[in-house]
C-alpha cells in the first residue's frame, strides 16, 4: 500500500515540483556525496559508497517508480562540508547523500529528510595523552573541519568556558584526524560516530580514545533537499518510511555498522541504539 502511496503522491505533485520535473526532463538524479566520510559516504576505488549513499540509491528506484522511468541514472556530485549546502541552494545536486546534521539554523536554506541516524559531537585525542574532559583541552590546539555544526559548538565553548583553545581548521576530517595522529593537534571535534569511523580506518586503533563528554545533546543526520520543494520531500520521505519501517532497514544498518566494510576491512562495531530505534520506527521530521 505503501509502494503505491508513494507513486500516486509522487504523479499528481509533479507538476509542482521543480526537482521531479527535472529529473523527469533529464532522467537523472544528481547526488552529491564526501569522498571520506565512512560509514556514510566515501569512495571505494573511485566508487561513492557508504550506508547514506545505499539509501539514496534506494530513494532513487523509488522516484523512478514514481515518475514511471525505469531507466533512471545517477550522476554522483563529490561535495565538501563548506560547498554541501551552497550545491543543494544552487540545485547543482538534487539531495546530499552523507552525515549532515539536521538543524534550526541549516533549515533556514535547505530542507532535510527523515533522519537516517542520530549522533552527538564529542572529541578524539590519543590515549597517551591523558586527555579526558573538554576541561582538558585548554591551551591546547584542537583540530576541527570547516562548514560543519561541530566547529561552532566548539567556537561555542571555548567563548564560554575562556579555554584558549586553539582552533586549527581542515576542509576534511581525514585531515584533521591526521593532526591528531602526527601530534600537531591534541584533539579532533566531531560527529562521534565519523571519529570511531577514523578510528576504525587508522593503522593502530588501539591508540585512540573519543571522548564521554559530549559538546551537545544528540542530534539526526538527514538528507539535504531543495528548500521549498515540499512534493520532492514528500516522495523522499515516502520512500524513506517504507524503508525504516521494513526489515531491511536492520539489514542495512548491520552492513555498514557491524560488520567489516571497504576498503580495510574496518568495524565499527556499533550496535543501533535505542534513539536511533525509536526514530525508525515512527519516522518523522525534525523540527527542534
Amino acid at each position: 500500500m505503501l509502494a503505491l502511496t508513494i507513486g500516486s503522491a509522487g504523479a499528481s505533485a509533479e507538476e509542482s515540483s521543480d526537482t521531479l520535473t527535472k529529473i523527469k526532463n533529464t532522467g537523472t538524479v544528481t547526488i552529491g556525496h564526501r569522498v571520506s566520510e565512512p560509514p556514510f559516504s566515501y569512495l571505494v576505488a573511485g566508487v561513492a559508497t557508504g550506508y547514506a549513499v545505499e539509501i539514496c540509491q534506494r530513494i532513487v528506484k523509488d522516484i523512478a517508480a514514481t515518475l514511471g522511468k525505469s531507466d533512471l541514472r545517477i550522476e554522483y556530485v563529490s561535495v565538501t562540508s563548506a560547498t554541501r549546502f551552497v550545491m543543494v541552494k544552487s540545485r547543482r545536486i538534487d539531495m546530499e547523500c552523507a552525515a549532515t546534521t539536521n538543524n534550526a539554523e541549516r533549515r533556514k536554506m535547505v530542507a532535510f529528510s527523515y533522519p537516517h541516524f542520530v549522533t552527538a559531537t564529542r572529541f578524539v585525542s590519543l590515549k597517551s595523552s591523558n586527555i579526558r574532559s573538554i576541561s582538558d583541552l585548554a591551551g591546547r590546539s584542537v583540530a576541527a573541519t570547516t562548514g560543519t555544526v561541530n566547529l561552532d559548538q566548539l567556537n561555542a565553548i571555548n567563548r564560554q568556558r575562556m579555554l584558549n583553545i586553539s582552533v586549527l581548521l581542515n576542509r576534511e576530517n581525514s585531515d584533521s584526524f591526521n593532526l591528531v595522529t602526527n601530534g600537531k593537534a591534541s584533539a579532533f571535534v566531531m560527529d562521534d560516530i565519523l571519529l570511531a569511523g577514523q578510528i576504525a580506518a587508522s593503522s593502530k586503533p588501539d591508540d585512540y580514545v573519543i571522548s564521554e563528554e559530549t559538546f551537545s545533546p544528540p542530534e539526526p543526520y538527514g538528507i539535504l533537499l531543495p528548500l521549498g520543494d515540499d512534493a520532492f520531500k514528500a516522495v523522499v520521505n515516502a520512500s524513506l518510511e517504507k524503508l525504516f519501517t521494513s526489515k531491511d532497514i536492520q539489514e542495512l544498518y548491520t552492513k555498514w555498522f557491524e560488520r567489516p566494510i571497504p576498503p580495510l576491512g574496518q568495524n565499527m562495531k556499533l550496535p543501533m541504539s535505542p534513539e536511533l530505534k525509536a526514530v525508525f520506527s515512527k519516522p518523522k521530521e525534525y523540527l527542534e
